[in-house]
């Protein structure tokens, strides 16, 4: 049977399928579920940048007064809150490493280096095996440009990473403009890791109350193209590991994004669609393929594919279709 075993930000785990930031592993019982199930490592439900700066009191009143970054923290108004967030969040840190074996990845959802960053050593207390900074700067503040938005990431990592001494990774977005010299600049910098591609609120328009919405939350399979590109683009190019992220729903998808260079894989759609213990038909999908290839281990078969290796590297840079409708009928 084959090896599935990787070693993801200093971290080993038993396999480079890992359970992402979301609701699912909000709680202890169901991240016991993904361990059962066969996650390599889980990523906790992000804690907002928004919810540490302020009591919900007081976010209700500068909401109304201003705009604000994440409408996802409008979501949490009209919850009743027994405790602080903050040390809700630090007990399940806790409450998860007593339950579970694999790796436990705190995860902060932020857009500044400003206040908040004194709760990165509370987590490394907790317990957390590492962080992940969730970061993502929307280019739409025309006095910033993108050397000032570029910045922002720098500062935040640079001001976490010395607080802790536990790994950090940047799960960060594809909204660069020097897309490719920009992330190979944070991978010099003192983390980890680098997740590929955060997703983030999308507004949709609501045609028939006329107003703005929320789009698709979920992710689609057509997805995985855009870090499937730059996972391979990347790979061997930046000084630390990388996770694929957005659109893996099959364990083909996971081999994909192995094959390209991903060191791991992050999954939450696939698993709000079809159950918490479809984690072990992915895991049960990769290994199934390596058998048929006779691949004895991830790294048999990790990179093969990547940019750097490949015999035609072309193929990633490929930005216009040119022939690739020629086989389409076309209806009459």
């Amino acid at each position: 049977m084959a090896n599935l075993e990787t070693t993801y930000l200093g971290l080993k785990l038993k396999n480079p399928v890992i359970a992402a930031s979301s609701e699912l592993t909000g709680n202890v019982e169901d991240i016991k579920k993904l361990e059962a199930a066969g996650a390599g490592a889980v990523v906790l439900k992000s804690l907002f940048e928004e919810e540490i700066q302020m009591e919900m009191d007081q976010m209700k009143q500068q909401m109304t007064g201003r705009p604000y970054i994440y409408p996802e923290t409008m979501d949490y108004m009209d919850e009743a809150f027994e405790e602080d967030q903050t040390r809700k969040y630090l007990r399940l840190i806790k409450e998860a490493k007593e339950a579970v074996d694999i790796p436990v990845i705190a995860s902060i959802n932020c857009v500044s280096a400003q206040k908040w960053t004194y709760l990165a050593s509370e987590i490394e207390k907790a317990g957390a095996d590492a962080l992940e900074l969730n970061m993502f700067i929307l280019p739409t503040d025309f006095s910033r440009s993108s050397v000032d938005n570029e910045k922002i990431y720098h500062d935040v990592i640079n001001q976490i990473s010395s607080e802790v001494d536990i790994p950090i990774s940047a799960k960060v977005s594809y909204y660069f403009s020097d897309l490719g010299p920009a992330l190979r600049r944070l991978s010099e910098t003192r983390v980890k890791g680098l997740v590929l591609f955060n997703r983030f609120y999308a507004p949709d328009i609501d045609t028939d109350e006329i107003k703005v919405t929320n789009g698709h939350v979920l992710s689609s399979a057509s997805d995985i193209h855009l870090s499937l590109r730059w996972v391979a683009i990347m790979a061997n190019r930046v000084e630390c590991d990388i996770a694929a992220t957005t659109g893996i729903h099959t364990g083909n998808d996971i081999v994909k994004q192995l094959l390209a260079g991903a060191t791991t894989v992050q999954v939450a759609s696939s698993l709000y669609r079809n159950g918490v213990n479809y984690m072990s038909e992915l895991i049960a999908e990769l290994s199934a393929w390596m058998d048929n290839k006779g691949f004895d281990s991830v790294d048999d078969f990790r990179g093969k594919l990547a940019q750097q290796k490949s015999t035609n590297p072309a193929a990633w840079e490929r930005a216009q279709f040119m022939r690739n409708f020629s086989h389409f009928t076309r209806h009459k």
